[in-house]
């Protein structure tokens, strides 16, 4: 069970990450996560569970832990990206306009900032994610899980319904509704 506290955590830390990088850059989706209602962005979760899979030799060093880090997080960007355009019909970013840019998915710069942001996660914050991810009831897990999937399967509906990213936000989900 702590793998799934762990991709929570994470994807609860990627949403307030996106939160943060869309009011500082003023960026025009501010709706800036991703599948689900629930305030966590899964594409992080994801990747730093990518990181924490890979063996230990490619994790000894932080150049090494940067490198390879990068490139997983990359590699999940990449493919969840994929699968919520192909799946879903939809596109939560959108990197065409960035040199370095491999089909909007992912682009090199952003893949430098995973390689740094990993280094500072696994030795900052990932001691603490891990302890308290250690004392979580399995009750509360359980539980967890049901509201997880059920969020899954409604997200799912309303962007395959929708199409339209911005209905993640749970102010435009309530007008879309009142509108039917």
């Amino acid at each position: 069970m702590n793998w799934f506290w762990l991709f929570l955590f994470y994807s609860f830390g990627g949403y307030l990450l996106e939160k943060a990088f869309a009011f500082l850059t003023a960026a025009p989706l501010q709706v800036r996560k991703c599948f689900l209602v629930l305030p966590l962005c899964p594409v992080y979760g994801l990747g730093m569970l990518a990181v924490l899979a890979l063996p230990l030799p490619l994790r000894t060093s932080p150049w090494a832990l940067g490198f390879w880090g990068a490139l997983a997080v990359t590699a999940v960007e990449f493919a969840v990206h994929w699968l919520y355009e192909k799946l879903l019909g939809v596109r939560f970013w959108d990197y065409s306009p960035v040199k370095g840019d491999v089909a909007g998915r992912v682009c090199l710069p952003f893949t430098a900032i995973w390689g740094v942001l990993v280094v500072l996660t696994v030795r900052f914050v990932h001691p603490w994610a891990l302890w308290l991810a250690g004392r979580m009831p399995l009750w509360l897990g359980y539980a967890t899980v049901l509201l997880l999937t059920a969020d899954g399967f409604f997200s799912a509906r309303v962007l395959r319904r929708g199409g339209d990213v911005e209905l993640m936000s749970v102010k435009n989900l309530m007008h879309a509704l009142q509108r039917e």
